[in-house]
């Protein structure tokens, strides 16, 4: 079974209190720690690899993410699905060869830019093509925004998430949902549902799949904690005498 494969299949067969819980490497050393702790794929977030190549989070050079996607595929030898933002105005085509090159076996794909929300006909047809370019060969998980955007009408994502489904998406990604509306976004939404995980804080990943999250990711949440204990390491180091 290829690597495509094996990832789109764990996402379906699970039970609630089980979700597919996906860490998020932000290089190639802190990818090589998630693996060997066992996980069986990992989701790399743009926001965290931003941080890494030191850019704010969506001003990262299409060049320099595909490129740092890559090496961390190299150090691995489970799946990994990339979060390409809202894919550098690439074309269909282009944006697929350029993610088969890199090695991994799926996507993010947000529907904002730094203006606002996209319009989701627009995007679906965009999302068609991605589709139709990659086959069977990329996991697509629509990310929705409505949420970060301030609507907060879950019947909004859900009238995204039918539209991006109906495009081909493998999975929906309404990131900031409140907890309180999982469930309703949950019978609402067919397919997988992504959902947003903080670590160390709020429900943990078995809470929300029982509330209906299929993938549990973190966005830059991990990058941001190994950032906040190197911090406190430096500030204790700093403050010995004699440093």
């Amino acid at each position: 079974m290829s690597h495509a494969a094996a990832f789109r299949t764990l996402h379906h067969g699970r039970v609630p209190d089980d979700p597919l819980v996906l860490p998020g490497p932000w290089d190639a050393a802190s990818a090589r720690v998630f693996a060997a702790a066992g996980f069986p794929a990992l989701a790399t977030p743009s926001a965290g690899v931003a941080a890494s190549l030191g850019y704010e989070d969506g001003r990262t050079p299409a060049d320099e993410m595909f490129a740092a996607v890559a090496r961390i595929v190299r150090a691995v030898d489970v799946p990994v699905s990339a979060d390409v933002e809202g894919g550098y105005g690439l074309p269909p085509k282009e944006l697929v060869e350029r993610l088969l090159e890199t090695g991994v076996v799926g996507c993010n794909l947000e529907d904002s830019t730094r203006e606002g929300l996209k319009d989701p006909a627009e995007h679906a047809e965009w999302l068609a093509g991605v589709r139709e370019e990659a086959g069977d060969r990329l996991f697509l998980n629509a990310r929705i925004d409505t949420f970060v955007r301030g609507v907060a009408d879950p019947g909004a994502a859900i009238e995204r998430a039918a539209a991006y489904v109906a495009a081909g998406a493998d999975c929906v990604y309404p990131i900031a949902a409140p907890v309180a509306v999982l469930p309703l976004l949950r019978a609402g939404i067919q397919g997988p549902l992504n959902v947003v995980a903080r670590p160390g804080d709020g429900p943990s990943p078995a809470e929300l799949g029982g509330l209906g999250a299929t993938r549990i990711t973190f966005g830059p949440g991990l990058q941001l904690q190994a950032e906040q204990a190197v911090r406190e390491h430096a500030e204790r180091l700093a403050a010995r005498p004699g440093r």
